[in-house]
């Protein structure tokens, strides 16, 4: 039970490493829902702090005092899901629009309209419930947390770049999907005062981060360039400095090249008879990685 357990959690983490940015941003929110209701669960059974106490540490709030000795919510509650259907619809909108983001663009750049998606619906939502009379009494309590926001800018930002993708939906038929991210923001528009409008004023948020970033990239501009080079100086910071020298090898010879590819062929007919043998999970992280490599250069 404890190998076969081990196998599951080394194919996740071989997933996340060789998946799409998109992968591992789905990866990330499920990751950080099961942590939260398993931290709630301990809290609960052993009467400490009452449930939701990690929520209210990740979730930003609207509050400026509150926001400022707890800077990182800004970030954080994007990737913060109290609900199953909450995290599933979300999920499925970002899975969906994703995959059509990624047909046009880069995953770095998908990174960075999650990322400024979600910081822009923070923002607006910060500020819409410091500056209208309407939010007055309920400002130093109301928080925000999803990832609705980053999956707006998404959603909005490519059905700005390609307007007439189409979608096939269920019981409806073809549906361009510039109406699709209409009608996502009009509801948000029709349902602020339902009793959410925290969350539907970070959506909108969102959507237009989504649709202005989407304009600058068809003038040729990527207005996401600055943010993503912080992004990368920031994640190399906390990545281990490789001791390796870099040489130059020179060219192989056509010998040098037949003897090392019938050697990596002996390697990978010992993987597959293991398999055969023993099955997949039987595999070491390393034999892993050759037969992912080998399948890249097929």
């Amino acid at each position: 039970m404890n190998s076969y357990s081990n196998s599951i959690i080394d194919e996740l983490k071989h997933t996340f490493k060789q998946g799409s940015m998109l992968t591992r941003l789905i990866y990330i929110n499920l990751i950080v829902f099961l942590a939260v209701k398993l931290v709630d669960i301990v809290l609960f059974l052993f009467s400490i702090g009452g449930e939701n106490l990690l929520v209210h540490w990740l979730a930003v709030p609207a509050e400026p005092t509150q926001l400022l000795f707890k800077p990182w919510t800004i970030l954080s509650y994007m990737f913060l899901h109290q609900g199953f259907i909450h995290i599933l619809f979300n999920m499925l909108w970002l899975f969906w629009f994703g995959k059509i983001f990624l047909e046009y663009l880069t995953g770095k750049q998908l990174l960075n309209v999650y990322l400024l998606g979600g910081i822009s619906g923070a923002v607006l939502y910060i500020i819409a419930f410091n500056a209208f009379p309407a939010f007055n009494e309920s400002l130093q309590f109301s928080i925000a947390l999803g990832a609705s926001a980053s999956v707006l800018a998404i959603v909005v930002s490519t059905a700005t770049y390609v307007p007439n993708y189409t979608l096939h939906l269920m019981f409806i038929g073809p549906v361009k999907i510039k109406y699709i991210a209409l009608v996502s923001v009009l509801l948000d528009l029709v349902f602020l005062m339902d009793g959410n409008a925290g969350g539907h004023i970070a959506h909108i948020g969102g959507a237009i981060f989504g649709y202005y970033y989407a304009t600058q990239f068809k003038k040729g501009k990527d207005v996401s360039k600055g943010f993503g080079k912080v992004v990368d100086s920031f994640s190399t910071a906390f990545k281990p400095k490789s001791k390796l020298k870099v040489t130059h090898k020179r060219k192989e010879t056509d010998m040098e090249y037949n003897t090392r590819r019938a050697d990596e062929q002996k390697d990978i007919d010992a993987i597959l008879e293991k398999i055969a043998r023993s099955g997949y999970q039987s595999l070491t992280n390393k034999e892993k990685d050759m037969l992912f490599r080998q399948s890249r250069k097929n």
